[in-house]
Parts: structure tokens; C-alpha cells; sequence
């Protein structure tokens, strides 16, 4: 008869009993600050507080403010932080799209041991516009925030070394440039022109 250990859910393995923990992403997960990470992007999700309005309403006791009621928080629960910041890193790391990544996250046992997750579900972790909205109120700087936390693991690690970023590759084939596409009309106005020059020669 096997022996199983004992978890905290009776039916279910936990996700570090299914995966091998010398997957990079494994060891990732186990080496990234996500408390200060979740700290450092954490103001930019904070709730707005939303007060009711007054409004004047005459009474028989003469005129009173009365609060309008305030509109409800009531709503889907947010995904937790250190979850979307998951996915947005696996998204890069992977060149999946937002479909793609929230689809491979919910079959994948070591995404979801990244991501925080103590157990395996198999379900979409959000929908995929939900990243779409989350990397808009991420911004230029959060992203920025995410990617030092990224470098200076990688360079704890050893993955990498300090002289490596000295030096920046930037990739530039998506960039809009000032080149003129070679039409026919173009070709033979460049053509008459060297014409005339040489004629003029």
C-alpha cells in the first residue's frame, strides 16, 4: 500500500508534490521578492474612495442635506496581485499572447506554482482583457519597476553578470522609420532625373 503525505486539502496534491523543483521557473518562484514587488506596484491598484453626494431636500423640518446612496464595491473579487505580476512575466518570457497565457496557465502545474498557487485549478486565472486593463494601470513605471526586480534576481542568481549591462540591444525592427517604399512611379522619376543629368553632362 502507498504511502501518502499528509496536505491541507484531502483530495487534492499540492502543486509542490506534482512538479520538479529544479524548473527554472521553480526556483524563480522562490527566489523573486514578490513582497516587494507586490509593495512597490501595489499604491497604483489602491480602491478610490467614492462619498455619496448632497443633495437639498425640503422636509417638514425645513431643508436637510440627505446623502445620495453610495454606489456599491459589490463585484467580482480582483485577482490577486502577485498573480497578474505572473502572468504579465510569463507572458514576455514566453511570447504568448493574453489569450494565450491565461489559457497555458490553467493546464500548466509549474505556471500556477510560479504564480503563487498551492494547488493546481484547473481554470482561467482571469479574463484575458483583465491583463489589458492591468498593464494600463501599471504604467511606463511599474513595468519599468518589474523588469529591475527581474535583472537584479538574475544577477543574485549569477544568471547574468553586472559588465553584461553595460551595453543595451535594442531592437528596433517595429520602430517607424523614414524610409520611402520603392513604388514603381518613384523608380522612374529617379530614373528621368539621372536621365536628364546625364543628358545635361
Amino acid at each position: 500500500m502507498a504511502y501518502c503525505p499528509a496536505t491541507e486539502d484531502f483530495f487534492r496534491l499540492r502543486l509542490d508534490q506534482m512538479i520538479d523543483l529544479r524548473h527554472p521557473l521553480a526556483v524563480l518562484a522562490s527566489r523573486m521578492p514578490w513582497q516587494e514587488i507586490e509593495a512597490a506596484v501595489a499604491h497604483r491598484f489602491a480602491r478610490k474612495a467614492r462619498a455619496g453626494t448632497a443633495l437639498p431636500e425640503l422636509d417638514l423640518f425645513g431643508q436637510t442635506l440627505v446623502r445620495t446612496p453610495r454606489p456599491s464595491n459589490a463585484g467580482r473579487p480582483r485577482v490577486p496581485l502577485r498573480i497578474m505580476v505572473s502572468l504579465l512575466y510569463l507572458k514576455h518570457a514566453f511570447n504568448e499572447s493574453d489569450e494565450g497565457v491565461v489559457e497555458r496557465w490553467a493546464e500548466t502545474p509549474t505556471w500556477q506554482y510560479f504564480s503563487g498557487q498551492a494547488y493546481f485549478e484547473h481554470r482561467l486565472p482571469c479574463d484575458a482583457t483583465t491583463l489589458v486593463k492591468f498593464r494600463q494601470l501599471l504604467g511606463e513605471e511599474g513595468v519599468e519597476e518589474l523588469l529591475a526586480q527581474t535583472i537584479n534576481v538574475a544577477a543574485a542568481l549569477k544568471l547574468i553578470e553586472r559588465k553584461d549591462l553595460r551595453c543595451v540591444a535594442v531592437d528596433s525592427t517595429v520602430q517607424e522609420k523614414a524610409i520611402a517604399h520603392p513604388t514603381d512611379s518613384r523608380l522612374l522619376e529617379t530614373a528621368r532625373t539621372k536621365l536628364v543629368q546625364a543628358a545635361k553632362d
